[in-house]
């Protein structure tokens, strides 16, 4: 079969190369310049990296068994690191059960019903009646209104900003699920992964295959409109072509399938007067010659500080990567609208500096080798109660036509591992003919 991609992310791409290792001509339509999507690289100038950071857990088998199959296996590395946390004007280690119990913002029942949290959470299976209920209640019931105000809702408001009060708990549940999972796995424990040279690596490895195969990638090259053909199939539009394909993969965000497709080639499953809200990021790479902390990650519950949480790239990833340099990550979520997004990189600089210097008032700039603005409009839905019931897959009128998209991702964190996973479930459906 001949069969159109659109979308060159980590989605489109397994898509394509799983398709395409089946005997089947795939073509992907990638609208900006490089693959990648979300998962894409960033030329820093002494080096090229992820442009967001992204880590790999030990129990991410999906993504483990993908990277081998494609024949990178051997470029997973693995490295133990540490946790921390900013709040209350100061840096706390939590890398380890004792570091919890003596954390100071918490007091002895904090802790205790915060540890009740995590496993309890951990143990749910249910998660649909979690869409049921606010995080805020949620987690206020189960941990308590100290450990909520010290803790939780600073990580809320950081990470979602006023929005949180319309979240539902599977949102806070899915991050504890995935933890719990990495920290149960026999082996590599309490270690994260990355694939040496950054998810470029991943990508050429891919595109390589994809094309090897008969496949073609087309980056620069926005899809401008998909309509049925009359005798079967899907026609494609773009840069003034139209092309038939006997079956067409989207895997774009919800407003874009809805501003490129015919009114009578899809529909939105549930409540369609409310639309699928994104969530948007500015990530800031900070190069050093120093590292800032000695942490993969600090989650930061302080409003003060207009990140979410600071990332120490380079306490994960060896130094010979980075050209010897430190990379550090500062992102800071956002509603797709928010009109941050579009401030200038220098205006964001400044802003992100400023809660630089609260955490870091020694920082000196001779430190300071470059910083760069990444960001993305739309990195993934925002899970409002009862999500699953709004707009949680997206069922097409035609048979072949299909949308595979973060949006159907009602029960997991957005990470490549469920990613692939998601990949591999819609594959076994389409070559079994099962249709939602």
């Amino acid at each position: 079969m001949k069969i159109g991609i659109i979308g060159g992310g980590m989605m489109g791409l397994a898509s394509a190369y799983r398709l395409s290792q089946k005997g089947h001509k795939v073509t992907v339509f990638e609208s900006n310049k490089q693959l990648g999507g979300l998962t894409t690289y960033h030329d820093y100038g002494l080096f090229v990296w992820d442009r967001f950071y992204h880590v790999i857990l030990p129990s991410d088998t999906y993504l483990i068994n993908f990277l081998q199959e494609i024949g990178l296996g051997d470029k997973l590395r693995w490295r133990r690191t540490l946790t921390g946390c900013y709040i209350d004007s100061q840096l706390y280690s939590i890398s380890n059960t004792v570091e919890f119990f003596l954390f100071p913002p918490l007091s002895l029942i904090g802790k205790i019903r915060l540890a009740f949290t995590l496993l309890y959470g951990s143990r749910i299976k249910n998660w649909r009646r979690l869409e049921q209920i606010s995080v805020e209640d949620w987690l206020l019931k189960i941990s308590g209104k100290n450990a909520y105000e010290k803790l939780w809702q600073p990580l809320l408001l950081a990470k979602l900003g006023e929005s949180y009060k319309r979240v539902s708990a599977v949102f806070i549940w899915s991050y504890i699920k995935r933890l719990f999972s990495a920290r149960d796995s026999s082996s590599h424990k309490e270690q994260l992964g990355y694939v040496e040279g950054g998810y470029k690596t991943v990508f050429d490895r891919l595109e390589n295959l994809i094309c090897s195969a008969g496949g073609e990638i087309c980056t620069y090259t926005p899809v401008e409109y998909i309509a049925p053909h009359p005798q079967g199939g899907i026609w494609v539009e773009y840069k003034g072509k139209k092309e038939h394909f006997d079956k067409v993969i989207f895997t774009g965000p919800v407003n874009i399938l809805q501003s490129i497709t015919a009114n009578h080639l899809v529909k939105v499953a549930g409540d369609r007067t409310q639309e699928v809200e994104y969530l948007g990021v500015i990530c800031m790479a900070l190069i050093t010659r120093k590292a800032l902390v000695p942490y993969y990650i600090v989650n930061i519950a302080d409003q003060r500080v207009p990140f979410t949480g600071l990332l120490g790239m380079s306490n994960l990833v060896s130094l010979e990567e980075t050209d010897g340099m430190h990379l550090t990550y500062l992102p800071k979520y956002l509603m797709s609208d928010d009109p941050l997004l579009q401030q200038t990189d220098e205006e964001l600089k400044k802003l992100f500096f400023r809660g630089l210097r609260l955490i870091f008032p020694e920082l000196n700039a001779d430190d300071i080798v470059a910083c760069h603005i990444n960001r993305a409009f739309k990195m993934q839905p925002l899970q409002v109660l009862n999500y699953s019931s709004l707009v949680p897959k997206i069922v097409t009128e035609h048979d072949d036509f299909f949308v595979l998209n973060n949006s159907q991702f009602v029960n997991d964190t957005l990470n490549n591992n469920t990613v692939v996973k998601h990949v591999d479930e819609f594959m076994k459906k389409l070559f079994l003919g099962v249709r939602e």
